[in-house]
């Protein structure tokens, strides 16, 4: 019985072995590449990098503020009703991450913003899930839990004053905040 038992741990762990060996090539072409279609032939996209330690970039502190540096830019926007990063911000906030992880004594202030539609409890909680996400990913990216804050403000901070979808898509936003911003 334990022969059997033994023999079929390895014949399960040569199947694992052989599952992760690397395979040729599949139809579609490679997915990191522009144009390339990724699994079920969905044309897929390179999530941008940000390199803000090329020559001439500004660091340190001075970059938080130059309009030039991704820094500069400091929120982030969601659908209706969502509060995953999309693709377009994921560079921005890869920036931030780096910034944090070379900076080990800033702190930032995540403020998660939601639109006035929603009842009270409703936009806050979203607010939060917003800025926690936003947390969890620069910490995954490599900044320290300890220098980010998560909070949400709900609907109470909006950008834009109106009751349309215009002035709604700016309200639903997480703000990165710098200490001494905040």
């Amino acid at each position: 019985m334990r022969s059997i038992v033994i023999a079929a741990f390895y014949a399960a762990a040569a199947l694992f072995l052989g599952a992760c060996a690397t395979s040729p090539e599949q139809p579609g072409g490679d997915p990191s590449k522009p144009g390339a279609s990724g699994p079920g032939g969905v044309e897929t996209k390179p999530i941008a990098r940000v390199d803000v330690t090329k020559p001439g970039a500004i660091s340190g502190p001075a970059a938080l503020k130059d309009p030039g540096s991704p820094l500069s830019r400091r929120s982030i926007y969601y659908a209706l009703d969502q509060y995953d990063i999309r693709d377009e911000y994921r560079s921005l906030v890869e920036a931030h991450a780096r910034y944090l992880r070379d900076n080990p004594s800033a702190r930032v202030l995540v403020q998660g913003n939601t639109d006035e539609r929603g009842s009270r409890e409703y936009n806050v909680a979203l607010g939060q899930r917003r800025s926690d996400g936003v947390k969890k990913m620069l910490v995954l990216l490599g900044a320290r839990d300890s220098q980010i804050e998560s909070v949400s403000l709900g609907e109470e901070k909006p950008q834009s004053e109106g009751h349309s979808e215009d002035a709604w898509s700016k309200n639903r936003r997480s703000d990165i905040l710098y200490g001494g911003e905040y």
